[in-house]
């Protein structure tokens, strides 16, 4: 007998970083702070409706990370992966919107990008959630109204408390 578990406070889980972005160019400035504070191997999975902002949070991220083409980041809807190389490691950006689950995802090769050095930023991860790996920073980010964005960050909880001071005038 299976049984589904509803406390939300699981061992090793830490509260959301929830902060509220009032403009696309806030959204870029809190993906850049995120960008200074990833490390090569890190996995980050973005989950949003459309037009929520996770392509802009992405290039805010390439330009933390040093990528000399921050701003040349687009969504790849169609390419699914694009690589930017540079910058203090490579950046990853992939798009699961069009994927059929996790097949596909591995016969693109996602197991060699995600053991490679660089950064891999997934848009559209809850598509292929069953692959996100158990260490990966979890965003949700949510569409307030035309400019306001909810951005709710998880994953490991030393890391989400070291980054509550960075983003504090963000928090809500």
């Amino acid at each position: 007998m299976q049984t589904e578990r509803t406390d939300t406070k699981m061992p090793g889980k830490a509260p959301p970083l929830v902060l509220i972005s009032q403009s696309p160019s806030e959204t870029m400035q809190i993906g850049e702070l995120l960008g200074e504070h990833l490390a090569g191997g890190d996995c980050v999975a973005l989950t949003g409706e459309l037009g929520s902002g996770k392509t802009c949070l992405t290039q805010g991220i390439a330009h933390g990370l040093g990528v000399s083409e921050a701003f040349a980041v687009t969504s790849p809807t169609f390419t699914i992966l694009n690589e930017y190389p540079g910058g203090r490691t490579a950046l990853y950006h992939m798009d699961a919107y069009r994927l059929d689950g996790t097949p596909d995802l591995f016969e693109m090769g996602y197991d060699e990008y995600l053991a490679d050095s660089g950064v891999m930023v997934i848009e559209w991860a809850e598509r292929v959630a069953d692959a996100v790996p158990d260490g990966a920073i979890r965003i949700e980010m949510t569409y307030l109204d035309e400019n306001r964005r909810r951005i709710a960050i998880s994953g490991r909880p030393d890391r989400i408390a070291s980054w509550e001071a960075p983003f504090g005038k963000w928090r809500r």
